[in-house]
């Protein structure tokens, strides 16, 4: 299938979500409600293209059919999660036992929709999953001087440690893990902040101010502002 939709021309993207699903029916009913909500769709018919795609590219969100052809869903979200994949993953499935709800919930599965489901639930269902604050990935990163241990919530510039408070540790982690690619304002509010108190664009520039001041030596910030695309470490 190899479809691609992009939002509505004018309107800014709100995820790049992955669709694997061998119903072309289905798939384009999905790709087409998704695309109206400003999302872009890439959509695949296989377990195997699905496979490739997740170890090739970034997305936000994926929708994965049960019994898809050569490798199935479960199979292809198992595969990902034992490589680490953290990725909000929604399964489609027309089995409705219990037993098999649990299987690919325990799979690693965020939400299961059982067939037939109204466009309409799948919506709120991925609406619901994209605004779930990202999930903790381990691993120690290294981003320049910069050594970052977020299990420790420990930050060293040059072997000298660094104190953030636990909003800026969650921004520097989530740049860090993302790196080469550039976030919004709008974006981090949705990836990052998550309690109302704070979610405001305001809080997210203070803090990228706050980080700035503490992690860069000289001019040259490792937090990188692009023109039009937001915040990024290269």
């Amino acid at each position: 299938m190899g479809k691609l939709c992009i939002g509505w021309q004018g309107s800014r993207v709100l995820a790049k979500i992955l669709l694997a699903e061998d119903d072309l029916l289905v798939a384009e009913a999905i790709v087409d409600a998704l695309c109206s909500e400003n999302h872009t769709v890439e959509a695949v018919v296989s377990g195997e293209e699905a496979a490739d795609r997740l170890k090739l590219y970034d997305y936000d969100l994926v929708i994965l059919d049960w019994g898809l052809p050569g490798q199935t869903g479960i199979q292809v979200l198992r595969n990902y999660r034992s490589r680490g994949g953290h990725l909000p993953v929604l399964m489609l499935t027309g089995k409705n036992q219990e037993e098999s709800r649990v299987e690919g919930l325990d799979s690693g599965a965020d939400d299961y929709l059982c067939k037939p489901f109204s466009l309409r639930e799948l919506s709120a269902r991925v609406r619901s999953l994209l605004r779930r604050p990202e999930k903790i990935v381990s691993g120690d990163l290294r981003v320049g001087p910069l050594s970052i241990y977020p299990g420790k919530l420990k930050v060293l510039r040059d072997g000298e440690e660094i104190a953030l408070l636990a909003k800026e540790m969650a921004v520097l982690e989530f740049l860090a893990r993302h790196r080469g690619q550039a976030y919004t304002v709008d974006d981090l509010l949705n990836k990052v902040w998550h309690s109302e108190s704070d979610s405001t664009e305001d809080a997210v520039r203070q803090c990228i101010a706050r980080l700035r001041k503490k992690i860069d030596k000289g001019p040259d910030s490792i937090i990188k502002t692009m023109r039009n695309a937001g915040y990024m470490v290269e």
